[in-house]
């Protein structure tokens, strides 16, 4: 199993570059760089786009044959090339790729082209907040998924199981931007009620609370969030527990541990259980990362939560490069290290795998 692992860990390395290579060759074409950003607030337009009538970042000629980025007419060529320095622009994109590779490699992500704050302090400072999102979600999706799919396996057909599938059904069918609209307008000062606070992950006098107070703020802060982030996880779970223990049950093991008149209970957690949970445990990976990463950008944008979801989104509207491929970095690290602990939960709940007569 050592080995196994190892190999799996050398594999980040290569992984790891081939997911930046392909994210900087993407930015080198995507319009409103870095320097029209700049550009567009000198101006007071506020929004680059708004100004980029071509190609955003793209240099364009002059009659004199110099050069200047959409939106830079009236601004001095000396002005251009000095931001251009700043911002590492006056290099090859082979050389700046390379140079940051280099400084990752040595754990230097940079510092923020618009915060003037490292980046990686930037990372730390917002994942708490999308740890705490992802954790309270994942926890509550399988605490939720797995009895009730167990559930619903065991009275396969029954008036429960149709009603239950038809909310999974309509959970799942229901966008998770929308779902979360939906309990802000219900729950949180929109048109009916007000429980629940509109933004934000503590009040505003936390640090004045007691103990009990700060964690009952806290919660009263995360719920919706975690309610909207879990809804399609816990749908899609929940069918996966119940096809799992369907498959586990129609199997000959169980018919003869019925035989030998063992109790149901008996048949069901001490046997059919853990051969089960193999196929769930091997879909933790995408309930957290869909979770944790992919649902984080909605969700912490929707209900102003200051976390990498929102870090992540905010750079990329803003070409704070730097940011961008830091969050993708720790994202990407962090995806592939869940992998890793999959495999090693798999063995933990069934010893008889053993990976390292895996090929390939």
């Amino acid at each position: 199993m050592g080995a196994y692992i190892l190999r799996r860990l050398l594999l980040i390395i290569p992984t790891l570059f081939g997911i930046m290579v392909v994210n900087f060759v993407l930015t080198q074409f995507v319009p409103g760089g870095p320097i029209e950003q700049v550009i567009a607030r000198m101006e007071g337009s506020g929004d680059v786009f708004s100004g980029i009538s071509g190609g955003g970042g793209q240099p364009m000629e002059f009659e004199s044959g110099g050069t200047e980025y959409a939106g830079a007419r009236g601004l001095p060529p000396e002005f251009i090339a000095e931001l251009e320095r700043e911002f590492g622009f006056d290099k090859p994109p082979l050389e700046r790729f390379l140079t940051m590779i280099w400084n990752y490699m040595r754990l230097d992500f940079g510092e923020s082209y618009f915060r003037s704050i490292s980046v990686i302090d930037l990372v730390l400072e917002k994942m708490p907040v999308s740890i705490s999102l992802g954790l309270w979600s994942t926890v509550i999706a399988y605490l939720v998924s797995i009895p009730l799919g167990i559930r619903k396996a065991v009275r396969d057909g029954s008036t429960f199981d149709t009603w239950t599938s038809a909310l999974i059904v309509v959970a799942y069918a229901i966008p998770g931007f929308l779902f979360a609209i939906l309990l802000l307008v219900l729950f949180a000062g929109g048109s009916y009620f007000q429980i629940f606070p509109l933004r934000g992950l503590t009040s505003d006098n936390f640090e004045q609370l007691s103990l009990l107070g700060k964690i009952g703020d806290y919660l009263w802060h995360i719920a919706l969030p975690v309610i909207a982030s879990t809804i399609s996880a816990f749908a899609t779970l929940t069918l996966l527990t119940k096809n799992s223990f369907l498959d586990e049950i129609k199997k000959q093991y169980v018919t003869t541990a019925r035989a030998k008149g063992l109790k149901e209970s008996q048949i069901l957690y001490g046997h059919v259980f853990r051969n089960a949970m193999l196929i769930i445990i091997a879909g933790f990976p995408s309930v957290f990362i869909g979770v944790f990463f992919t649902g984080s950008i909605i969700i912490e944008t929707i209900f102003s939560l200051d976390g990498l979801g929102r870090l992540g989104f905010e750079a990329a509207v803003a070409r704070d490069y730097p940011v961008i491929f830091g969050t993708l970095f720790v994202f990407s690290l962090m995806t592939l290290v869940v992998g890793i602990i999959a495999d090693l939960m798999y063995v933990f709940v069934d010893p008889r795998i053993d990976f390292e007569t895996r090929e390939g």
